[in-house]
């Protein structure tokens, strides 16, 4: 297996081997791996050493800025407090200078007193309790050997961790899953307590030791937990519940919050008592030794544990999964479950024992979340939008981190004085679509080490304060002899090869330049009959964000014959593609003419539209404005994720596309009505796509209505 070695951020360390309850799910002491057996019951002070010295060299040498180090069995607390205080001090004396040390416990919460919590305290050790519900709930599996009920003592625990002199140690709480048991009852139980967090986990199984299924449901897990689910909905999310929010973040383009779902590759080893190095515990279900590695802490370097077959086998994402996972459309939220779950007959290569539980589940949440996509709302994505452009313009300011100089601190002053005083100024400038371009293009340049053009702050700022009809003074740069004002026009201050520094006096709405000549040059509107009101932007230096070149300034009489030739093409649009067109005037204001190429979406702020002369038709105006509109729903919405794990073939494509590609194709092609038998099938293939998030989802449903709409359309005509 190739591909640089992930490093463990997560150390499960066994600090003791044995427990004081008989819980006849546990996979440590009821599964087909017996190795507890063999191992002393507490970790030793050598052990112990070697362990932090392991983990504070792994850190160091892949730079990690933090590790957690969980304190397990067993049950933990057995191991005593001076045991546990030998842990805490040699694991932070080892690591803490090297990393931040994330200490953590997990305890059946028996043993729970002031005594270990005033230590937990001392090294900030946070706390989880594993606890199944109500007592009937609990009673089920976690009991003591002779039978007798874990559930009060238990309770106590949680109450003294509830403790204000406590309660920021508090971890949540662990609840193992039985479909015996009622889901309600089960998760009011647990809610009662005000956990900080609820993690509900499936039993551990595998397909040669299937889970429980008392009704015979393929289903039944899934069922459970959607009970729960809905539940939590209703009341408003009250408490955050990992397995949910693992889902929930996965069908939004995020990464999975769990091992147990999602294709995140693993990064957790076990120590156990002994020093032995071991995989994840729950592979001790599958069978004798599966979790050994032949490694441990006195002779071996967690490096070396990391290049582990077994442990790379878990670090493979989609590879790593069965090929009937890699073409379910639910692989990236289930990542085709726990590891251990897929065991049958000596290997791992098989769908999760919970297949359909896993995919029930993840269809039923996916159904219960609404997409996060403004593509019904013009008014919300324009806000998106601009929101998006003023996050930039402060990640500017913070990425300058002071170092802006005199001329841009003052500029800042400024448009902080003007977005104070005038309600549409500044918004008016900065959602201009070329003010992105200019902002994208100042955060590459600090990216990459480039001087980024800050003078154009203050043009901005000029032109807000005339837009918002201010009376003040503002410093401006300019270039070449030209100063240009966006949304507004270019004004010449001096000749051709000259640049320097003038103040812009604004009164109202009129503006001038002591001692400058009156040549100005506003920028265009297309204001021709059967056109929108757009502006026609032939000036703005950051308007050659299309990927192709734009046009030179056009003469006037070139501008008039351009204005009448698009309001002709657009009052077409109007006639065949009315969806199209009324879509279009609610977004756009700016048409660029570009010198030559396909109609572009570029690198800028939405509402743009650059088109050359020769593409100027119906199909490439309305091309145009699709691209454009995706493009602005992928800046502020979570379409996909994973883009490029999977490839498709499109009718239109003379190779393999990638997700994004096939999306854009059928995106622009569907309201055209041609290509018919192709957007068929490539909405097909959509339907299927494991990468769309709940958001492309939504999207591709509008794309069918779009595409049969537009399908009916070009039936009826002659």
């Amino acid at each position: 297996m190739t591909g640089p070695l992930v490093p463990f951020r997560e150390i499960v360390l066994k600090v003791h081997s044995r427990c004081d309850l008989a819980c006849d799910h546990c996979y440590i002491y009821e599964s087909a791996d017996q190795s507890w057996r063999t191992r002393p019951k507490t970790i030793s002070d050598e052990a112990i050493h070697q362990t932090a010295l392991r983990l504070a060299e792994h850190a160091g040498t892949h730079a990690l800025p933090s590790v957690s180090v969980i304190l397990h069995g067993g049950e933990p607390l057995l191991a005593g407090p001076a045991r546990l205080r030998r842990v805490c001090e040699e694991l932070t004396e080892a690591v803490g200078p090297v990393a931040e040390l994330d200490l953590r416990i997990h305890t059946n919460g028996l043993q729970l007193s002031p005594r270990y919590l005033d230590l937990f305290d001392e090294f900030n050790v946070r706390v989880g309790i594993s606890l199944d519900g109500d007592q009937a709930a609990n009673d089920r599996h976690r009991r003591f050997a002779d039978g007798r009920t874990s559930h009060p003592l238990v309770l106590r625990a949680v109450d003294l961790l509830r403790q204000d002199r406590y309660a920021h140690l508090n971890l949540g709480l662990l609840c193992t899953i039985d479909v015996e048991n009622d889901p309600l009852a089960v998760y009011d139980a647990l809610l009662d307590l005000d956990p900080p967090r609820i993690d509900f986990l499936l039993p551990h199984a595998t397909w040669d030791e299937p889970p429980h299924r008392p009704s015979g449901s393929p289903t039944a897990y899934a069922d459970w937990i959607l009970a729960v689910y809905d539940r939590w909905q209703d009341q408003g999310r009250p408490v955050p519940v990992r397995l949910f929010e693992s889902v929930l973040s996965t069908l939004n383009g995020g990464p999975s919050l769990t091992e147990s779902l999602g294709l995140a590759p693993t990064d957790l080893v076990v120590v156990e008592t002994d020093g032995t190095l071991e995989q994840v515990d729950s592979l001790k279900t599958a069978y004798e030794g599966a979790a050994a590695t032949g490694f441990d802490v006195f002779h071996h370097a967690f490096d070396e544990v990391a290049a582990h077959p077994g442990v790379r086998a878990r670090q493979l994402g989609l590879a790593g999964v069965s090929e009937t996972c890699r073409a379910c459309p639910v692989v990236r939220s289930c990542g085709g479950g726990l590891y251990t779950h897929r065991y049958r007959d000596g290997s791992f290569d098989h769908e999760s024992v919970y297949c359909t539980d896993l995919e029930a589940l993840v269809r039923g949440i996916e159904t219960r979340t609404p997409a996060a996509l403004p593509a019904s709302d013009n008014g919300e994505l324009a806000d998106a939008q601009q929101e998006l452009t003023r996050t930039l313009l402060a990640r500017l300011q913070a990425d300058l981190a002071g170092r802006g100089g005199e001329r841009w601190d003052e500029a800042w002053a400024l448009a902080l004085l003007v977005d104070e005083r005038s309600d549409e100024g500044l918004d008016g400038v900065l959602g201009h679509p070329y003010a992105r371009s200019w902002l994208l293009g100042c955060l590459d340049a600090l990216r990459e080490g480039r001087p980024p053009e800050l003078d154009t702050l203050g043009s901005c700022v000029a032109a807000a304060a005339v837009r918002g009809g201010l009376e003040m003074a503002v410093p401006v740069t300019y270039t070449d002899g030209m100063l240009h004002l966006p949304t507004l026009g270019t004004l010449r201050i001096a000749g051709p090869g000259t640049s320097g520094r003038a103040e812009l006096l604004v009164a109202g709405k009129e503006f001038s330049v002591a001692g400058t000549g009156t040549d100005w040059q506003p920028l265009r509107r297309i204001g021709c009959d059967g056109a929108p009101d757009l502006a026609l932007d032939d000036l703005d230096p950051y308007r050659d964000s299309f990927g192709a070149p734009p046009h030179a300034r056009l003469g006037t009489a070139e501008a008039e014959e351009w204005s009448r030739r698009f309001a002709g093409v657009w009052g077409r649009l109007r006639q065949e593609l009315p969806a199209v067109a009324e879509e279009a005037e609610a977004w756009l204001t700016t048409v660029t003419p570009l010198a030559a190429g396909e109609p572009a979406a570029g690198r800028h702020g939405p509402g743009a539209l650059g088109i050359a002369a020769d593409v100027l038709t119906v199909e490439g105006l309305a091309r145009g404005v699709r691209r454009a509109r995706l493009r602005a729903l992928v800046e502020v919405t979570d379409l996909y994720a994973q883009d490029g794990a999977w490839l498709y073939t499109a009718g239109w494509a003379a190779g393999p596309v990638t997700v994004s590609e096939l999306l854009a194709g059928v995106h622009e092609r569907a309201v055209l009505g041609a290509y018919s038998v192709e957007i068929r099938q490539a909405l097909q293939l959509l339907d299927r796509a494991p990468e769309l998030t709940v958001s492309g989802k939504s999207l591709v449903a509008d794309l069918w209505k779009e595409w049969g709409a537009a399908s009916r359309l070009t039936e009826k005509r002659p």
